[in-house]
């Protein structure tokens, strides 16, 4: 089905968990060039940190983030430093299964912009250390309609369990 702006919410929900499953699967299976192919060039990827046990980082410009990238070329250079064993604590890649769960539409959809919230778990085994970890959280995605296709132009991602005992990555959560 391709998706379009004047669905009704239940088709829209559809649509977006659709993109957002596409999404986990992708990071799953290591098919990078179909994942950045999901996010617009000018996108926003975000982790923030947490500044106290209940206060979640506002700015990533200005105070602390576990990630940032401001536009797709940033996550593309990431990418790239992992596929070409540029980045050791990826080498070798840990393998990840991502769960997404309460996908919710988060407000009144706008002609052409869906904005979307998720709760998300990551089983991530690391085959270098023989240990697997688990991360989970929350997650808002804006999505964006362009020639016919919902793409991400945000994603922001909170980190429940933010106490790592090993490295993180993009593809972990």
């Amino acid at each position: 089905m391709t998706p379009r702006s004047n669905l009704d919410p239940r088709e829209l929900l559809a649509a977006g968990t659709e993109l957002l499953q596409r999404e986990a699967l992708y990071l799953d299976e290591r098919r990078w060039d179909e994942w950045l192919a999901l996010y617009t060039p000018d996108c926003e990827y975000w982790m923030p940190a947490w500044k106290s046990e209940d206060e979640l980082g506002q700015n990533p410009r200005t105070e602390l983030s576990y990630f940032y990238y401001d536009n797709r070329a940033g996550l593309e250079d990431r990418v790239a430093r992992v596929v070409s064993d540029r980045s050791a604590a990826s080498s070798p890649m840990p393998r990840t299964t991502h769960m997404l769960n309460n996908i919710r539409l988060r407000d009144d959809p706008a002609s052409g912009r869906m904005g979307l919230g998720a709760s998300w778990v990551c089983q991530v085994y690391f085959p270098r250390l023989k240990e697997s970890r688990v991360f989970f959280g929350r997650v808002e995605h804006d999505l964006v309609l362009r020639e016919e296709n919902w793409l991400i132009a945000r994603k922001k991602i909170v980190l429940q369990n933010d106490y790592i005992p090993t490295m993180l990555d993009f593809y972990c959560v």
